[in-house]
C-alpha cells in the first residue's frame, strides 16, 4: 500500500512557538529546563498560524482516516497520524516511532451496571508499546531531542516515565539517565528500563526530590530532559484525545476522567480538545475530572483549600506509584483545563483503588492501580450528582495490568491491610491461588465447590 501525502490543506504550522502559561511570553527556542525566561513558569507549545488560516476540519478528518491504510512507519504511528495538529518536521524520517497510539475503546459492562452510567467507556493508554499512556509523548520529545543533536536523554519517573524513554532512547539512538526514588517503584517497571540498557540511578529520596535533582542537571550537562514539563511530551500525549474522538465518531462524550499525578497527561488532553474545539473539529467541550490517590492528594487539596492560586503540596504515599506525586509540576495547567472544562477533582482510598482495579479485571481488561482510580472516583461523582446516569463516560486508562503484579497479587491474596467492611466487600472480588494435591478428584471437587 502506498503512503499518504503528508500535507494537509489549508494547514501551516512548520512555526510552532513556545508561550509561557502565565505571563503569555512568546519564543522561538526553550532553555533546557522549559521555563519562561521571564517569569520562570512552564512552557506550551502553540501554533501563531492557525489564527491565520485554519484548516477545514472535514479535510483533517479525512486525511486522518486515510492514513490508516498506509503503510508508511509515520501513519502506523496512531500519534504521528495526526501529525498535522503537531510540531512539524523537516523530513519524517527523524521520527523515533514504535507504532505507538491506536490503542483501543473497550465498553464496560459489568462496571457500567455497578456504577450505574450504561454509556461507559475505557481508552486504554496501558496498551502501548511499553504499556502505558507515557510512550504518546515520549515519541514526540525523543524525536525532537534527536533533532536537536542531544546524545543523551533524562527523566525522574516512578516507573513509567522511564520505561519509555529508555525504549525511545534506545529506538532513536541515544543514551538514557534515570533517576528514580530508591524501594518507591514497580520492579516490573525498572526492569524495562534495564532491558532497554537506561543508566539507571536509584536515589535516597522521594520523586519530587528526583525531579529537582534532574532540573540542576540540565543546567549544567548536555542532557535533555524529557519529563512532562517538557511541552513537546504533551503534544505527543494529546494525541489520545483525537484519537478518542474519532474512534466516537466524533460525537463528545459528556464526561473524560483521568488519573492525576505529575498531571501531565490531564493537561494534555485539555489542550487537546480546547484546540480541537478551536478548529472546529468538535463544537463543544467534555468536562474533563482528575482523580488523585488520598495519600498523593496535591491538586485536590489545592483546589479546595486554597482556591486554586498556590500549590499545596504533600508528601505522597500511596500502592499506586504511577501517581505516587506530591509536587506536581503541571498543577497549574490542570486546573486550568477543570476550570475551562467544568471537570471535578476528586479523591479516593487505597481500597476503593483496589476494589476498582478488580472491577475492571473481572471485565477482562488489566490495569495498573493507577488507572483503577478512574472508576473508583466514577463511582463518588455519580453518588455527589456530578455525573448524571444517563450521560456518557469514557475512564482513561493509564498502564497495563503488568505495571505493577505485586500490587494485583497482594489484593487477591489478602494481603492488603483493612476494616473488616472492606475485607467483606472485597471477598466476592479476590481470586486467590488454590494449592491442591496434583490429582484428579482433587481439581474435580474444587470445581464443585465453584458450580
Amino acid at each position: 500500500m502506498s503512503s499518504v501525502s503528508t500535507s494537509t490543506p489549508g494547514l501551516r504550522q512548520e512555526n510552532f512557538r513556545f508561550r509561557c502559561i502565565a505571563c503569555g511570553d512568546l519564543s522561538d527556542a526553550a532553555s533546557q529546563d522549559f521555563r519562561c525566561g521571564h517569569c520562570g513558569d512552564l512552557l506550551e507549545i502553540t501554533y501563531p498560524t492557525w489564527k491565520e488560516t485554519k484548516p477545514d476540519a472535514a479535510k483533517l478528518k479525512s486525511t486522518w482516516q486515510k492514513r490508516r491504510l498506509s503503510s508508511s512507519p509515520v501513519d502506523l504511528s496512531g500519534v504521528w497520524r495526526y501529525r498535522d495538529l503537531l510540531p512539524a518536521l523537516d523530513d519524517e524520517q527523524q521520527v523515533i516511532t514504535l507504532r505507538e497510539g491506536n490503542t483501543p475503546l473497550y465498553e464496560l459492562p459489568r462496571c457500567a451496571r455497578i456504577t450505574d452510567v450504561p454509556r461507559l467507556f475505557a481508552k486504554h493508554q496501558g496498551m502501548n508499546p511499553t504499556g502505558s499512556f507515557k510512550d504518546a509523548g515520549m515519541t514526540v520529545a525523543a524525536t525532537f531531542a534527536r533533532r536537536a543533536g542531544f546524545r543523551w536523554v533524562a527523566c525522574a519517573s516512578t516507573g513509567n516515565t522511564s520505561a519509555s524513554m529508555a525504549a525511545y532512547a534506545a529506538r532513536g539512538g541515544m543514551r538514557s539517565l534515570v533517576l528514580v526514588p530508591e524501594g518507591k517503584i514497580s520492579w516490573s517497571k525498572l526492569s524495562q528500563a534495564l532491558d532497554y540498557g537506561a543508566v539507571t540511578c536509584q536515589l535516597r529520596t522521594d520523586f519530587d526530590g528526583c525531579l529537582k535533582l534532574l532540573q540542576e542537571l540540565v543546567r549544567k550537562a548536555p542532557v535533555y530532559q524529557l519529563n512532562s514539563i517538557n511541552p513537546f511530551r504533551l503534544e505527543g500525549q494529546k494525541t489520545l484525545a483525537i484519537e478518542l474522538l474519532e474512534q466516537l465518531d466524533w460525537q463528545v462524550p459528556d464526561h473524560i476522567i483521568v488519573p492525576g499525578g505529575n498531571l501531565g497527561n490531564s493537561s494534555a488532553i485539555g489542550k487537546a480538545l480546547l484546540e480541537m474545539r478551536e478548529l472546529k473539529l468538535i463544537s463543544r467541550l467534555p468536562k474533563l475530572s482528575v482523580i488523585q490517590a488520598e495519600g498523593a492528594n496535591a491538586l485536590v487539596r489545592t483546589l479546595r483549600e486554597a482556591g486554586g492560586k498556590r500549590l499545596i503540596s504533600v508528601p505522597a504515599e500511596t500502592r499506586a506509584t504511577a501517581i505516587r506525586i506530591g509536587n506536581p509540576a503541571s498543577w497549574k495547567k490542570a486546573a486550568h483545563v477543570l476550570e475551562t472544562t467544568g471537570g471535578a477533582c476528586e479523591q479516593v482510598s487505597e481500597f476503593e483503588i483496589a476494589q476498582a482495579k478488580a472491577e475492571i479485571g473481572a471485565e477482562g481488561i488489566g490495569c495498573e492501580p493507577a488507572s483503577a482510580v478512574t472508576l473508583a472516583g466514577l463511582k463518588k461523582l455519580v453518588k455527589q450528582g456530578f455525573v448524571k446516569r444517563d450521560e456518557t463516560v469514557v475512564l482513561v486508562l493509564t498502564g497495563n495490568l503488568l505495571k505493577d503484579p505485586e500490587f494485583t497479587i497482594g489484593f487477591h491474596r489478602g494481603d492488603m491491610s483493612g476494616s473488616i467492611q472492606e475485607a467483606e466487600a472485597a471477598a466476592p472480588l479476590r481470586h486467590p491461588p488454590i494449592v491442591l494435591d496434583a490429582s484428579l478428584d482433587a481439581v474435580m471437587r474444587t470445581l464443585e465447590r465453584f458450580n
